[in-house]
């Protein structure tokens, strides 16, 4: 297999998380500052309300959390974070829509990173039941991480510890498997896990499976399996099978997180995942990178 890509060109620098300030948010919230603490990214925090204020003491307490992360002293300061590579902007948004104005804040900020909660009870995902009617080019950039509501996720909220030794990567011929493969790859260089498995899962006869390849990392293996039966069944099961931590998959929509999710079978695996998701635009910049 080839080595894993040294490269440490920044792909994340804007970590973008809207929130509702439920539970289920607070466990998306720290996978956001994570990813933003691993990439040195900025992070930008996006409530929407109806009401004409918010309180802003509801907002995630930044400092608070890195600090019971033991990556601040108590009593920090706004410029303690900053010494930590990341910068953090919180903000308030009023509108009867969420879905509108977080595309809205989509049009003319840069992100390279969403991480939202989603609802798996509800017949419709809140960030999934509104169709985007205006494609938004930028979007295409944008991978997109999924927490369910209920589930602890890889990243802990008491501590920041990382659990992620179990990744399941679905491989078929379209889209392509690789920009899916190297972003698992990468994330677990970055966030420097000892060791895991590569689970890579194909739905079909071995003859069917595309060629792919999976770089080098030391202290993880690969572990390729072929199997019969109803692709996202497939999925499921296996990733209950494997114990994953996180499904890494591209997806084919080209119009923004939102389209790039409805009605495909990332769509339909997240409505029933026991892990996060992390989803990869086919097409998009950060698949043309990895």
């Amino acid at each position: 297999m080839p080595a894993a890509d040294s490269n440490d060109v920044a792909i994340l620098q804007q970590v973008f998380h809207p929130s509702d300030f439920t539970p289920a948010s607070e466990t998306a919230f720290a996978h956001a500052l994570k990813a933003a603490l691993v990439a040195q990214a900025d992070l930008t925090i996006l409530h929407v309300s109806t009401k004409e204020n918010s309180d802003w003491t509801e907002f995630p307490g930044v400092r608070a959390t890195l600090e019971r992360w033991g990556l601040l002293p108590r009593n920090s300061s706004t410029s303690d974070v900053a010494k930590l590579g990341i910068g953090v902007k919180k903000i308030q948004a009023r509108h009867d829509d969420p879905v509108e104005s977080v595309t809205a804040y989509l049009k003319s900020h840069n992100a390279d990173l969403i991480v939202l909660a989603t609802d798996q009870s509800k017949e419709q995902f809140q960030w999934l039941s509104k169709s985007v009617a205006e494609p938004i080019a930028r979007k295409t950039r944008l991978m997109t991480l999924f927490i369910p509501k209920g589930l602890n996720g890889f990243v802990s909220l008491k501590d920041g510890s990382i659990s992620l030794n179990s990744i399941l990567i679905p491989v078929a011929t379209v889209p392509p498997p690789q920009p899916a493969i190297q972003a698992a790859v990468r994330l677990a260089r970055r966030m420097n896990i000892p060791k895991g498995v590569f689970n890579l899962v194909h739905v079909g006869d071995k003859t069917t499976m595309p060629a792919v390849s999976v770089p080098d990392l030391p202290g993880w293996t690969s572990n390729v399996l072929t199997k019969q039966g109803e692709v996202i069944d497939v999925i499921v099961e296996t990733a209950a099978e494997v114990k994953a931590d996180l499904i890494v998959m591209t997806t084919d929509g080209r119009n923004g997180f939102l389209d790039a999710l409805r009605g495909s079978h990332s769509e339909r695996i997240l409505r029933r995942t026991p892990c996060p998701l992390l989803a990869i635009p086919a097409g998009g910049f950060i698949s043309s990178v990895m």
